[in-house]
């Protein structure tokens, strides 16, 4: 009994660490899950109620081992990882939240939309879900706008979601796209409230503040972006619009120069060389 007890202590450690260190592992070293397996199968003998721990702990995994590489771009392997969860829980909320964003990737958009239907169905006031959600609604479906906002509200109400600045960036980026400035200039000053430098807000009053003309506030809002980030595209391809505006000729070509250099086959790039600017 004594030696049974000490073996379950030591498995609940090891599916801890193996969780806690899922984002981490390096693509150098098969993926944890498989070492899990090996363990799990050799210590069978534990019991029902160890097997079910480890079903739950597995489910978890392999949607852990999904987002990781989504976020690597490995999407078929983050497919392959997150179908493998739901075949031990085919109603676990978080892989089709996962498949969802893989498929958006993939410009699936009718199975990245059922994913996040079905993730919703099983997880309906999940914040991740729903901002999610609403950010797909916004990018791929614009005749949709209203119900990706409500999405990004249903998202806020929960007063534990852990990064309400995106979701209020979100909700600005979608408002700005069909040209509610106003509305867009509060969701992203809600963002930074909340996170002084939050770059997607940035980058968004950037934008607002040069359609409508105010450069002084453009250039404020752009430099706060450079100094606490690596210049991107978009930031250089800002930068060189608002310089032209102020008709300072050599920073402008300073930024044209940079965006060439550094991301020759970005749009922004491509954009600057058939001159539309």
């Amino acid at each position: 009994m004594r030696l049974r007890q000490i073996l379950t202590g030591f498995f609940i450690v090891l599916l801890m660490l193996i969780g806690g260190c899922a984002r981490f592992f390096s693509p150098w070293f098969p993926p944890p899950q498989k070492e899990y397996q090996e363990w799990g199968s050799e210590h069978a003998w534990l019991g029902k109620e160890l097997s079910e721990s480890a079903k739950k702990e597995s489910t978890r995994l392999h949607t852990l081992l999904a987002a990781e590489y989504y976020h690597r771009g490995q999407l078929k392997v983050a497919i392959e990882e997150a179908n493998k969860s739901l075949s031990t829980n085919s109603n676990y909320a978080p892989a089709y939240n996962v498949l969802g964003l893989i498929y958006m990737s993939l410009h699936e958009d009718k199975l990245a939309q059922q994913n996040f239907e079905r993730a919703l169905e099983i997880a309906p006031n999940d914040s991740e879900i729903h901002n999610n959600f609403g950010w797909f609604l916004c990018q791929r479906k614009p005749e949709q706008m209203d119900q990706a906002m409500k999405h990004f509200m249903a998202a806020l109400k929960d007063p534990l979601y852990s990064t309400p600045e995106m979701c209020y960036a979100n909700a600005g980026v979608c408002e700005l796209s069909r040209g509610n400035y106003k509305n867009a200039e509060e969701f992203y000053h809600k963002a930074l409230a909340l996170k002084r430098e939050y770059l997607p807000a940035l980058i968004g009053l950037t934008k607002i503040n040069l359609i409508s003309g105010n450069l002084v506030a453009a250039k404020l809002n752009l430099s706060r972006y450079m100094r606490t980030s690596t210049p991107t595209a978009e930031g250089l391809w800002l930068g060189m619009k608002i310089e032209r505006k102020t008709g300072n000729r050599q920073a402008a070509a300073s930024y044209a120069l940079r965006l060439n250099k550094h991301f020759p086959n970005s749009k922004e790039a491509i954009a600057l060389r058939n001159g539309e600017f």
